[in-house]
């Protein structure tokens, strides 16, 4: 029982961390990678700058998390990030909409309670 929230804040980390580093291989495989993500956002309707800073928030928080590195905090910025994707790209995929809110859901829940085994946070206290 003890091991599931862990579970849990690792399977959440790894969405983020898997997205984000299919992301990174897709742009890295083509000399025009970054500016075709950058056209892929144009498409949802975000500037150029989300390129970078949702790369940059998917590493940060999702290495946060997989390790259980300030938890509450990293939980709470992924919910809002999944929260903002399901809204805009859930405009034009419906399906996206769903997953991304039942992500920010596991992400709430989460931050409700950070304390989970196998973590950072956990060694601290």
């Amino acid at each position: 029982m003890k091991y599931q929230t862990a579970a849990a804040r690792i399977m959440l980390a790894i969405v983020f961390l898997g997205l984000v580093f299919l992301r990174l291989s897709t742009i890295m495989s083509s000399p025009d990678g970054y500016v075709q993500y950058q056209v892929t956002l144009g498409q949802f309707g975000l500037p150029a700058i989300f390129a970078p800073i949702l790369i940059l928030v998917q590493i940060v928080a999702g290495l946060g998390l997989l390790v259980g590195f300030k938890t509450q905090l990293f939980a709470r910025i992924l919910a809002v990030l999944a929260l903002f994707l399901a809204f805009v790209l859930g405009r034009v995929i419906p399906e996206v909409f769903f997953l991304y809110v039942g992500i920010a859901g596991g992400m709430l829940l989460l931050s409700v309670h950070p304390q989970t085994a196998c973590s950072v946070d956990n060694m601290k206290s």
